[in-house]
């Protein structure tokens, strides 16, 4: 570990002397952790990441519009315009993939619940379904489903292992959180946790804030910080070892996701794709969602603040909007493209402005919770490495099948835990009426199925039954099933043995 001269002169060459104008009146345990924790911080880099962060803040995003077009047809694939037999197809070799232990996925679970209004990760919440299960729990089950489809089909025993990149923040309760639940009933050697990097929140003259006296206030480096961490903590080594090519990423909060989704793996695969992306169609051209299009012949992410609303609101000869691609941090990476990166890119990503309220200590010494924002966080965003891809594809889904984010506290209109949980219950009385059965409502009355939203009724079929809803047809063709209704593999068995 440096010693404190060295410390301070990087400090000083770095113009962040100020850092430690409280260390006479810690105590030797704070004065302990705080030179841990400043030894641990790139003080080489921290001069160019304070001056670059400020840099960044005052400088408005640049409109790319005049350099923008659609990502062209033949990199597209779609879930409602492609026929059953491509779908078939690609199911067919997403599950030769898994069943052959070449497909892994990986989880980023680095932020806080702080929106939410939660104090522990965001994998940990319960959304408040008849189950009670939380996230973890959902996405644990689709994934020993997964494997079961693929073993049954291919007669194989294959492990898709679980990679989950948490934070300073997020780790010790994740680890704690798995351990309790006896990790869901997979293999714990085969769920393999590790932390991104943590990077200092700075001022907009670009100063370095403190927490307290003795601490720096530090953030994760965003979801892009996941390719250092790849190579901090060995991840990629570990993949090769256990043979896998393949890796399914993706956010923790959303309900929906499909686990390794044999389709999409599968038309990745097949068209020799080195980097893919889920998108969904836009709802309407002002939504906050980046889109996945094409800058100068890139592709790339563009967010919605960089586009103006003229070119968001094009529509192409059909009526659709021509920028409708939206990103649902839902990617497909070869382990190959992810070694290029970590050997050749990651220090090329682009950075992005976070503007914050950020808990600081003033000149004084006193906390201050500031009520607007006085901080920048940079970040780097996971599909940052799309320019870098030499065989880019996009494959569309349907939103209400595969996307509802939980973003915000119920209350709000949007991306709560009452939208996801309606999400999922929607889903699965589709399912249910799809396999045969008829819905009745609390009085005994059958219930109609729409597209909506909303569920008609309050029904859950555990991911350990069905992975998409297939397998329920020989359970609940021509039953008459009183709501609410959990389909859990106890139930399944009464089914059956029925």
């Amino acid at each position: 570990m440096p010693s404190l001269e060295q410390v301070k002169r990087s400090l000083e060459s770095a113009g962040q002397a100020h850092v430690l104008q409280f260390w006479p009146e810690l105590s030797e345990e704070q004065r302990d952790a705080f030179l841990r924790e400043l030894a641990q911080l790139d003080l080489k880099g921290l001069k160019e990441h304070c001056e670059g962060a400020a840099k960044a803040a005052a400088s408005p995003p640049d409109s790319l519009d005049q350099h923008i077009e659609p990502i062209p047809p033949e990199c597209i694939g779609s879930v409602r315009k492609s026929g059953r037999d491509s779908l078939a197809e690609w199911e067919n070799r997403g599950l030769v993939e898994i069943s052959e232990d070449r497909v892994g996925v990986l989880l980023l679970a680095g932020g806080q619940g702080t929106r939410l209004g939660v104090q522990y990760p965001k994998g940990m919440y319960n959304v408040g379904l008849p189950s009670g299960k939380t996230l973890y729990q959902i996405q644990a089950e689709r994934i020993r489903k997964l494997q079961e489809l693929a073993d049954s089909k291919h007669g194989s025993k294959c492990t898709v292992p679980w990679y989950i990149m948490t934070s300073e923040f997020t780790l010790v309760p994740t680890e704690k959180f798995f351990e309790e639940n006896n990790y869901f009933g997979l293999e714990a050697s085969n769920i393999i946790m590790f932390e991104q990097r943590m990077i200092p929140a700075v001022t907009f003259d670009g100063k370095v804030i403190l927490e307290n006296k003795g601490k720096l206030a530090m953030a994760p480096d965003g979801n892009g910080g996941l390719y250092q961490a790849l190579v901090d903590n060995k991840v990629l080594e570990d993949m090769k070892k256990r043979g896998v090519e393949y890796l399914h990423v993706y956010c923790v909060d959303n309900i929906l996701v499909k686990m390794a989704d044999p389709v999409f793996i599968g038309f990745c695969v097949s068209k020799g794709a080195d980097c893919g992306a889920k998108v969904v169609e836009k709802a309407y051209p002002a939504e906050p969602v980046g889109v996945v299009c094409r800058v100068q012949g890139v592709s790339q992410v563009v967010e919605y603040s960089e586009i103006q609303p003229q070119t968001a609101e094009l529509r192409g000869p059909g009526g659709e909007l021509v920028y409708s691609a939206g990103n649902i941090c839902n990617h497909f990476f070869t382990r190959s493209f992810l070694q290029d990166v970590a050997e050749k890119y990651k220090h090329q990503l682009k950075q992005h402005v976070a503007i914050k309220k950020v808990p600081f200590v003033d000149a004084e010494g006193i906390q201050i919770k500031p009520t607007k924002s006085n901080g920048i966080k940079m970040e780097k965003f996971v599909f940052d490495v799309f320019p870098f891809s030499r065989d880019f594809v996009v494959f569309e889904v349907e939103r209400e099948e595969e996307f509802s984010p939980l973003k915000n506290a119920d209350g709000s209109a949007t991306d709560s835990p009452t939208t996801a949980r309606n999400a999922l219950l929607a889903q699965h009385c589709r399912w249910a009426t799809a396999a045969g059965a008829t819905l009745l409502d609390k009085h005994g009355n059958p219930l109609p199925l729409t597209r909506s939203e909303i569920p008609p009724a309050q029904c859950e079929i555990s991911p350990l039954v069905s992975y998409v809803g297939e397998g329920l047809e020989q359970l609940l063709r021509g039953r008459t099933i009183a709501t609410p209704f959990v389909l859990d593999e106890k139930r399944a068995e009464e089914l059956q043995a029925q």
